[in-house]
């Protein structure tokens, strides 16, 4: 039997095409859609579209239960690591050493040259709405913002962004986002992230580098 495939559309062996991974990913991350269509260069339709694909095929109600849906796109380099315990490890994972700091900015380009060019800090890369200093083994991640704020965000790193998260939550953390991938670097190696806040309700996160393994 002939296989059908509407539209000519190339089938994916995962529960999500790329484009509505690419949405899932900003939407876990807290971007409205219009953030989303600006950031990814599509139309605000385009953006509705595929969230609302994903929504239908994970079942789930709205965003919100969407920001806390912990899967992985299966091209992932995490997909291909040993999943998660189902139980909280007994001992915790280690938080790495501090690896970003975040500051939202009013004017992001005048900002940017500022740190750059006053204070000499290396500029590692930019995209539209962010820039990204270096500070020895620490980055400085600048966020366009319609306002700035004195509050900073701290990242933690970890080596095993999900068994840190599931740990955490099991000693009663609240998380705002399921760990989600931010960012692909054209070697491959992935950056991820979960947000959540202290006791006090101060913004903190977990943030991990996702190589692939070398093959010898």
């Amino acid at each position: 039997m002939a296989d059908r495939n509407p539209r000519g559309r190339p089938k994916y062996g995962d529960v999500l095409t790329p484009a509505e991974w690419r949405a899932v990913e900003a939407v876990r991350h807290g971007l409205t859609n219009p953030q989303i269509a600006r950031r990814q260069g599509v139309s605000l339709d385009a953006v509705k579209y595929h969230v609302s694909n994903a929504l239908l095929k994970l079942g789930l109600s709205g965003r919100a239960e969407l920001k806390r849906w912990d899967g992985v796109r299966r091209d992932s380099v995490l997909q291909r690591k040993d999943p998660p315990m189902a139980d909280p490890a007994p001992d915790p994972t280690p938080l790495g050493p501090l690896a970003q700091i975040a500051r939202h900015v009013a004017d992001l380009e005048a900002t940017k040259a500022w740190y750059r060019d006053v204070l000499g800090l290396e500029l590692l890369y930019a995209f539209p709405g962010m820039a990204f200093f270096r500070l020895g083994e620490t980055r400085l991640y600048l966020q366009q913002a319609e306002k700035a704020s004195s509050e900073s965000i701290l990242y933690f790193r970890v080596d095993d962004i999900r068994a840190a998260h599931r740990q955490l939550e099991g000693r009663g953390v609240g998380f705002i986002n399921a760990p989600h991938m931010l960012y692909r670097h054209p070697d491959g190696t992935e950056e991820w992230m979960a947000e959540f806040r202290d006791n006090e309700g101060q913004p903190m996160a977990l943030m991990c580098q996702a190589r692939a393994p070398v093959e010898v």
